[in-house]
């Protein structure tokens, strides 16, 4: 169990402190863990694809992360630490910089196999690397951006593999503990081409695929080679399609599953509780996850600033709040940065950002204007959604209320979550979409990584270059001075979200996560993402 215990507290230049809140019988696992059992566990959205290097969503990451190992990873026990990370094919403790923090070795385990039987080696995790931060021209890569301080990687030996910096960069192990660096093998890579994992899989992690049913269920049975002793508990799972909310939650009250790695919203939260009694647990979290709508720039109107910040200036978060956090999984007000971390803007910093300003009366008059100035008014356009009930269809029907007050004129296309995507990432179909910054880590200078031009970031998806955003959020990772990070980051997000209003933000989520009682070993963290490894999970067969 070296590896999992084994903590590396890196030193980043600020702190976070989240909170947790459950009810029921404790969270706190202190009994001895049982073997055995299959978890079932429900998921509200399609698969894309598999392949986690190209992949953003749930979807894909609930059913698929059991299957695969990562270089690093949030220790399970300490999911809520934004600096608790531990080995998973590495072994021993995350390693520390060397070379004035431009330096990292890290040594591979060596009883490691994929699969399909065959080793894994530090060469697998460097093709892995080499994928996710030099891709291919043509080859997809959602956080290329993530790596912009790395300059090479290379392996010295069999299992040893370093990654070289170009500058010393606090965000370098978080990003590396993301749970979609999913580590493939080089054979693979070599043989079958970049695509392949797209509709295939071949992992390290605790479970081996079974089947996969599209629209049903995709199954896992133990790995018993398993790189872990001991682990996993359960003898495998199956992750149930069930893209209603509803279905989703009589499944749990039925008993037909344990969880939702999700989340619901506070009101069927409350019907389980009031439901099953103690047969219940609620986890709580804040979100890394901010409910965003982007214009299209490649579209007119929207190349007009004016007419996106009235877009902006139309929207009443604080009021939208108040109702919206009583029946969705959005709550919090805040900027670019996941709200209290010491990143984040101040509500006085937040004032001064079109869109939060004091009066909202205000802030209309000044969207009516821009509009009547841009030869907008009476605007019809589309919003596009994706087909997920919370929080986008909620939301989008609240923006859609909100626009009506300032004379726009807009219908909601409301597409499944593979359609959505190609429209949105692919096509460019769109004339504004719903759409979310929803991050793993708790990494604020890698999670407003995607405000940058498209030609940089891999999920600019409003399609807009601005070399002064670049050199900033450059200036920003290359900077060791907390009070410099933070006068960059607002500037960064005051251009991002008032000057230009690239990419506009609602709400910020709020996670709840009802569960049956016997479900065991399992913590919430601030992402939908994180510890959806399932080797941690264990059944007590006598709450069942």
């Amino acid at each position: 169990m070296k590896n999992f215990v084994a903590k590396s507290a890196v030193a980043l230049v600020v702190g976070l402190s989240l909170a947790l809140w459950a009810g029921g019988p404790a969270a706190a696992q202190t009994e001895t863990p049982q073997t055995g059992g299959i978890l079932n566990f429900v998921v509200g959205s399609k698969i894309p694809s598999y392949d986690a290097h190209m992949e953003s969503t749930f979807g894909m990451i609930h059913p698929i992360r059991p299957f695969y190992s990562l270089l690093i990873r949030v220790n399970p026990d300490n999911p809520q630490s934004p600096t608790d990370f531990v080995c998973d094919l590495c072994d021993g403790d995350v390693p520390t910089a060397t070379n004035n923090g431009l330096t990292y070795a890290f040594k591979i385990r060596q009883d490691v196999k994929f699969h399909n039987g065959e080793p894994l080696t530090a060469a697998d995790i460097k093709a892995t690397f080499d994928k996710i931060v030099f891709p291919p021209e043509g080859v997809p890569s959602t956080r290329k951006a993530f790596f912009s301080q790395v300059d090479s990687i290379t392996v010295p030996d069999t299992y040893t593999v370093v990654f070289n910096l170009k500058y010393a960069s606090g965000a370098f192990i978080p990003a590396l503990a993301a749970p979609y660096n999913f580590v493939y093998s080089k054979k693979d890579l070599d043989t079958n081409g970049y695509a392949w994992h797209q509709t295939n899989i071949n992992g390290t992690g605790a479970f081996t695929f079974v089947e996969h049913k599209p629209g049903a269920y995709v199954e896992g049975k133990k790995y018993a080679n398993f790189h872990v002793k001991g682990r996993p508990y359960l003898d495998g799972f199956k992750a149930i399609s069930a893209p209603k909310m509803a279905v989703r939650l009589q499944a749990i009250r039925g008993g037909r599953a344990g969880i939702e790695f999700r989340g619901f919203p506070p009101k069927a939260r409350d019907d389980l509780v009031a439901a099953l009694g103690d047969k219940i647990v609620v986890q709580e979290s804040d979100w890394n996850c901010a409910l965003q709508f982007l214009p299209n720039l490649r579209r007119k109107p929207f190349d007009d600033v004016r007419v996106r910040r009235a877009l902006t200036l139309a929207v009443d978060r604080r009021e939208g709040s108040k109702y919206l956090s009583q029946i969705a999984i959005v709550k919090t007000v805040g900027g670019i940065v996941f709200p209290g971390h010491p990143l984040a803007a101040t509500e006085e910093e937040l004032e001064q950002i079109a869109g939060y300003w004091p009066s909202i009366e205000k802030s209309r008059t000044e969207a009516r204007r821009l509009l009547k100035e841009a030869g907008a008014e009476g605007l019809e356009f589309v919003l596009t959604n994706r087909g997920v009930d919370q929080p986008y269809r909620v939301v989008g029907t609240w923006l859609i209320d909100q626009w009506k007050k300032v004379g726009l004129k807009v219908t909601q296309n409301v597409l499944p979550s593979p359609a959505f995507y190609d429209a949105v990432r692919k096509k460019h179909d769109f004339d504004v979409t719903v759409y979310f910054n929803c991050q793993s880590i708790v990494n604020p200078l890698a999670d407003v990584s995607g405000y940058q031009s498209d030609d940089i970031a891999g999920n600019n998806y409003a399609g807009y270059q601005d070399r002064e955003m670049d050199k900033m959020f450059d200036a920003m990772n290359r900077s060791n001075d907390p009070a410099e990070q933070r006068r960059i980051m607002r500037a960064y997000e005051k251009r991002a979200l008032d000057e230009q209003a690239y990419q506009l933000i609602t709400l910020w989520w709020y996670k709840i996560n009802p569960h049956r009682s016997y479900v065991k070993g399992w913590k919430i963290a601030p992402s939908h993402y994180l510890n959806q490894a399932l080797d941690n999970i264990w059944l007590d067969k006598s709450l069942m």
